[in-house]
Order: structure tokens, then C-alpha cells, then sequence
């Protein structure tokens, strides 16, 4: 396997557990405050958020497998600029803000303010940027192998860029109101 393949496994474990773990500590630190961080998302479209988390999800391991065990990093190209490199990237600027914003949004219920609205609003930019920057890598990936695994990935990755870069960087935001 080669170094670039087990750094990315190495970060999707470190940045998973962080990730993971800030949910599980959140939550059974504050039992009685989970809601509050739907923040003021109406009820009539908890349902589609619910939907595009799970194929968010999905689509995060569709295209991690394809990234991880389909592509060659010593001849991956992406848009005649770039190499394997710029996944470590992208996923170190997913999943290390990502494992920010629930500790950042209990903060702020206990402690409104502006600098941390600001930290919360910076963090979910940042991922939701980076999701983008991983679909359009994807996109300008040379040479593409498993032409069927790889628009499986496209497609996770766009379900991925809906829920980060539209529900999460721009919807949430317009709903949760800061005291």
C-alpha cells in the first residue's frame, strides 16, 4: 500500500474518531439541549435534512472507497495541476472542522456571542469549501479507473456537497438564531 493510501486511512480514522467522538460528548453532555441544535430549522424540512444526512453519509464512503482503493497515487492527475496530495488536503479540511462544530454550537447556546457564531459560521464555510474542492477534484481526476465505481463516487459526493455545502454551510445558518 502506498504512503500517500495509509496517510488518508490514517487521517479518516483520527479525523472519524474526533468527529464521532465530539457528537457522542456533546450529546451526553447536554441530553437536555440536543434539539437546540437544529437551532430554528422548521419541522417541515427536518425531513429532507434527515434524508440528506443519510446519503451524505453514504456518499461519503462511496467516494472514500473509490479515492482509497481505485486510484493510483503515484499516476493519479487532477486537472493537468494537482496530484493525490490534494485529498489529504480536502479531507484534513472536512474532517477536523467538522469534529468543531458541535462543541463550537454548545458553546454558543450556553455563551451567545458574536466571535463564536463567527467560529461556527467559518467552520461549516471551510467544510462545505471543501467538499466542493473534493467533487471538482474528482471531476478533473486523470486517469479515471472503474468509469461505474467512479460515478458512484461523483454522485456521493455531490449527496455529500448537498449536505455540507448548501444544508449545513447555508441553510442551518439562516435558522439558528443567536441570542
Amino acid at each position: 500500500m502506498h504512503s500517500l493510501q495509509i496517510a488518508l486511512g490514517g487521517m479518516n480514522v483520527a479525523g472519524g474518531i474526533l468527529v464521532i467522538g465530539s457528537y457522542v460528548q456533546g450529546i451526553r453532555s447536554n441530553p437536555a439541549n440536543s434539539n437546540a441544535l437544529w437551532g430554528g430549522v422548521p419541522r417541515t424540512i427536518k425531513p429532507l435534512y434527515t434524508v440528506s444526512m443519510l446519503l451524505a453519509a453514504l456518499g461519503y464512503f462511496a467516494f472514500s472507497y473509490y479515492i482509497f482503493f481505485r486510484i493510483d497515487p503515484d499516476i493519479a492527475e487532477i486537472g493537468n495541476a494537482f496530484d493525490f496530495k490534494l485529498f489529504l488536503i480536502l479531507y484534513g479540511l472536512i474532517l477536523f472542522p467538522s469534529a468543531m462544530w458541535m462543541p463550537l454550537t454548545f458553546a454558543i447556546l450556553k455563551n451567545p456571542g458574536r466571535a463564536l457564531w463567527w467560529a461556527i459560521r467559518i467552520t461549516l464555510f471551510v467544510v462545505g469549501l471543501a467538499s466542493l474542492g473534493l467533487l471538482l477534484a474528482l471531476l478533473g481526476l486523470e486517469p479515471v479507473e472503474s468509469p461505474s465505481l467512479y460515478w458512484m463516487a461523483v454522485a456521493g459526493s455531490v449527496f455529500f456537497c448537498i449536505q455540507t455545502a448548501l444544508l449545513d454551510a447555508l441553510v442551518w445558518p439562516k435558522y439558528f438564531k443567536v441570542q
